[in-house]
């Protein structure tokens, strides 16, 4: 079968497409055959040795497909040969099969596509937990969407819609704020021309936000922490914009702001019950025709280096697919 593989930690530019024998399932996983395989910023991490869980070369990206069960292991009961699910695993999902644990497979609606189901679970579970676990966001609560035309980003937009919240989402450009307010957000701000932290002030009468989500960092988060309202909680999602800030404790006193981090993959080991009922809630939506993802581009396998590029490089908008084969 054929995977891109990734034999020295040097980036995305070193991985290549190749050769490699089939996987087996162990006891507990599925075999699936990989129809489709979502891409993320954490990808290139992980090509380069920077992600938080590590694997030693050769491994193959990828942490989200969609596909069909090829064979199951000992133990596994829940799925069957044929049928069609998304699977979570810790990476090898830029190959034409994965082997998964079963516990970390979903079944795949038969409404759904194959390049909506890769491009799901990660960007969808990530906003829902940030937002609906950690935050606790309320309806009618403000909140803030920072990179909101970005994969994670557009899904806080849909997901705070959807729990009710007022939503403004921040951008680098007129076309990635219209995208966001396609996907319903209330209010738009221009980062590249437009001062956050007052336009926020402005947004909310003075009072600041409930909630901000930031999968950026750096300067946005300073914006965040100086407009954010009394009790407020400030989502940390990731560092997009390259630089982890640094938090002075004493601006949390003055407004007994919570900062709250999230790490999702760590549910499926540390709180499977959270992850599982998360997915569940999303699927329901998706059956209901309350979200759906925003795939802005599509890439066959042999064009995997560029479609991580294009992840990387920040020009895409919602979520870029592989498709692997016919049928994706």
């Amino acid at each position: 079968m054929k995977a891109v593989v990734c034999h020295e930690l040097s980036g995305p530019a070193a991985l290549r497409l190749e050769e490699v024998p089939e996987p087996r399932p162990g006891p507990g996983q599925v075999r699936v055959r990989v129809r489709a395989c979502g891409v993320n910023f954490a990808d290139s991490l992980i090509a380069r040795g920077q992600y938080q869980v590590q694997p030693q070369p050769p491994f193959s990206p990828g942490f989200e497909v969609a596909g069909e069960v090829l064979e199951v292991g000992a133990g596994v009961e829940r799925f069957a040969v044929g049928e069609r699910v998304i699977a979570i695993a810790p990476h090898g999902g830029y190959a034409e099969q994965l082997v998964a644990d079963a516990g970390r497979c979903v079944g795949l609606p038969a409404a759904m596509p194959y390049e909506h189901g890769a491009a799901f679970p990660v960007v969808f579970g990530t906003s829902h937990i940030a937002l609906w676990h950690r935050a606790r966001l309320q309806a009618g609560e403000t909140l803030v969407v920072h990179g909101a035309s970005g994969g994670v980003g557009l899904t806080a937009v849909a997901i705070g819609k959807r729990l009710g919240a007022t939503v403004i989402a921040t951008a680098s450009s007129p076309e990635k704020l219209d995208v966001a307010r396609q996907h319903g957000a209330d209010h738009l701000i221009d980062t590249a021309r437009e001062d956050v932290r007052q336009r926020v002030k402005d947004l909310t009468g003075g009072r600041g936000a409930d909630v901000v989500y930031d999968p950026v960092g750096g300067e946005l988060f300073d914006a965040s922490l100086r407009s954010i309202a009394f009790e407020g909680r400030i989502l940390v999602i990731g560092f997009a914009g390259g630089t982890v800030p640094q938090i002075p404790a004493n601006h949390l006193l003055v407004k007994n702001v919570d900062v709250i981090g999230l790490n999702w993959p760590a549910y499926a080991e540390r709180h499977p019950a959270v992850m599982t009922e998360s997915f569940q809630r999303l699927i329901d939506w998706y059956v209901a025709g309350s979200i759906r993802p925003h795939v802005s581009a599509v890439y066959p396998l042999e064009q995997a280096v560029e479609a991580l590029n294009q992840v990387v490089s920040r020009k895409s908008t919602g979520k870029v697919v592989i498709a692997v084969g016919e049928g994706a």
